[in-house]
C-alpha cells in the first residue's frame, strides 16, 4: 500500500484534536454555565414526574368491617332523630362545633356506603371503594367513630360515661384480633381514623402500627405515630364556605387586616395564644376577640373572616385548629404560628403559596408580625387568594363525595401508604431477626 497523502493526514490530525478538545469544551460550557444558574432556578426544577403526570390511580379497594351501629351511628342519636334507620344517616345540622370539627370518621365511612363511592358510574373518581371480600382488598377501615366517642361518652375524662368509650375500645380489640386478616398484617393495612387528640387513649398502643388518620401529632408519642405511616386529615370547617367571593376588588373589599376569633386560654404550645392577645389587641387594623363556638360566635367569624386580608392561626391545645380550614373555605389568608404543626396533603399542596408562616419567636416580637403583614403588597395578596379560592375544595367533606374532595385526598393519602405497608408486611414474613440491619 502506498504511503497516504497529505490531505488524508490533514485530516486524520484535525480528527484527533477535535477528540482531545471535546472533553475541555464539554467542562468549559459547563463549568461557565453553572455561576449564572441562580439556587433558586435549580430548585424550581421539576422532576420528569411532576412534568409528566401519570394516569390516573384507580380507586384504592378498602373491605370495611361490619361493626354494630354502637361502634359508629348509634352514638349519633342523641344529635338527631333516626341514627340507626336502615339508611345511612345524614350527619345531623345540630351536630356542629367540636363533634363537626372531629367527624372525619363519619365522612370515611360514609364514602364506602352503597352510592357513596362503590363500583358504579363515576367509581374511577373516587379515592376509595368498597369491596365484600377481604381477600380483594388493599386496605381495611375499622369504623369506629373515636372522636365521637370520645365526646358523647365523658369529655372531662373523670365522667363515670367515660368508662363506655374505654369498653368499646375493649370490645373492638377483642373482635380485631379474632380477625384472621389483623392478624396477618399485626394491623398495619388498617385504617383507623382518631382524629380527636383524646380519641382512642385507653388502647391506643395495641393500634400503634395501623394507619392513623389524625388532626396532627400533638398528642402522640413517635412510637404511635408518624409522617412515615399515618395521615394528617383536615379538622371538617364549621364556618360555611365563602361560594360567591367575586368582589370585583377583593383586596379591598376586605377592611380588617388581621382577624381572629377564639378562646385564648389553652394549654401547652396553645398558651401563646394569650401572649399574641397582649400584643395585637388594639392594634390598627387588628379585629382580635375571645368566643366559644356557638351558634352566633360561628355567624360572627364567618362574617369576620369573610372581611379580612389575613386570618391568625395560633396553636390550641395541639399545633393544629379548626381555624386554619375555617379560613381556607373563607379565603382569608391564614397566618400560620406554630412551631410543631403538620398539615394534610402537604405532598400534593404547597402550602406556602397561599399561607404565611411566623416562628412562635417571631410573632411575640412586638410589632414584627403586623409589619410583615403590611409589607404584602396588594398584587402578591390577591395571588394567594385567588390559590385560595382554587385549593379549597379539597376540604369539603360531603356525601357522596367529589373528585378531589377532603375525603377522596385522604383516600389517595392511605393508598400512598399503602406500598411501605406492604413492604413491612412481606419482611417481616419471612425475617428471623427483625430489622437486622438496626
Amino acid at each position: 500500500m502506498g504511503a497516504p497523502s497529505s490531505r488524508a493526514v490533514a485530516l486524520g490530525a484535525a480528527f484527533l484534536l477535535l477528540l482531545v478538545a471535546l472533553p475541555s469544551a464539554f467542562l468549559y460550557l459547563t463549568s461557565s454555565a453553572a455561576p449564572s444558574a441562580s439556587r433558586a432556578a435549580l430548585l424550581n426544577l421539576k422532576p420528569f414526574s411532576a412534568r409528566c403526570p401519570p394516569a390516573a390511580a384507580p380507586p384504592l379497594r378498602v373491605f370495611m368491617y361490619d361493626l354494630p351501629p354502637r361502634f359508629h351511628v348509634a352514638m349519633m342519636a342523641a344529635n338527631g332523630p333516626n341514627a340507626t334507620a336502615g339508611l345511612f344517616p345524614a350527619w345531623p345540622p345540630s351536630a356542629g362545633g367540636i363533634r363537626r370539627q372531629h367527624s372525619v370518621e363519619y365522612w370515611m365511612m360514609a364514602s364506602l356506603q352503597d352510592g357513596g363511592g362503590g363500583g358504579g358510574a363515576g367509581s374511577g373518581r373516587r379515592g376509595a371503594v368498597r369491596v365484600r371480600d377481604p381477600d380483594a382488598a388493599e386496605a381495611f377501615f375499622v369504623p369506629f367513630f373515636s372522636s365521637l366517642s370520645f365526646n358523647v361518652h365523658g369529655r372531662n375524662m373523670t365522667d363515670p360515661d367515660t368508662e363506655a368509650d374505654r369498653l368499646l375500645q375493649v370490645e373492638l380489640m377483642e373482635i380485631l384480633w379474632k380477625s384472621k386478616y389483623w392478624q396477618r398484617s399485626a394491623g398495619r393495612d388498617h385504617v383507623i381514623p382518631m382524629h380527636h387528640p383524646n380519641a382512642f387513649r385507653f388502647l391506643r398502643n395495641m393500634v400503634n402500627a395501623s394507619i392513623l388518620i389524625v388532626a396532627d401529632f400533638g398528642r402522640y408519642t413517635k412510637e404511635l405515630a408518624s409522617l412515615r405511616k399515618d395521615v394528617v386529615a383536615p379538622y371538617v370547617h364549621v364556618v360555611g364556605s365563602f361560594v360567591d367571593d367575586d368582589a370585583p376588588d377583593p383586596f379591598e373589599a376586605r377592611h380588617t387586616l388581621l382577624f381572629f376569633r377564639g378562646r385564648t386560654v389553652r394549654k401547652d404550645e396553645g398558651k401563646i395564644r394569650a401572649k399574641l392577645a397582649k400584643i395585637l389587641k388594639g392594634k390598627d387594623g387588628v379585629r382580635f376577640e375571645n368566643s366559644f363556638a356557638t351558634g352566633d360566635g360561628i355567624k360572627i367569624s364567618t362574617e369576620g373572616m369573610r372581611s379580612s386580608k389575613f386570618c391568625l392561626h395560633p396553636a390550641g391545645d395541639t399545633p393544629s385548629s379548626c381555624r386554619l380550614f375555617d379560613a381556607i373555605v373563607s379565603h382569608c389568608v391564614p397566618v400560620i404560628v406554630s412551631s410543631r404543626i403538620e398539615l394534610p396533603f402537604e405532598d400534593e399542596i404547597d402550602y406556602s403559596e397561599f399561607s404565611l408562616f411566623f416562628s412562635v419567636e417571631e410573632a411575640l416580637r412586638p410589632d414584627y408580625l403586623l409589619n410583615q403583614l403590611r409589607q404584602i403588597s396588594k398584587k402578591k395578596w390577591v395571588e394567594m387568594w385567588l390559590k385560595l379560592k382554587n385549593v379549597s375544595h379539597h376540604y369539603e367533606f360531603q356525601y357522596p363525595p367529589r373528585k378531589g374532595d377532603a375525603v377522596n385526598m385522604i383516600w389517595r393519602q392511605v393508598r400512598h401508604k399503602i406500598p411501605a405497608v406492604n413492604l413491612a408486611i412481606h419482611r417481616n414474613r419471612r425475617l428471623k431477626i427483625p430489622d437486622w440491619w438496626g
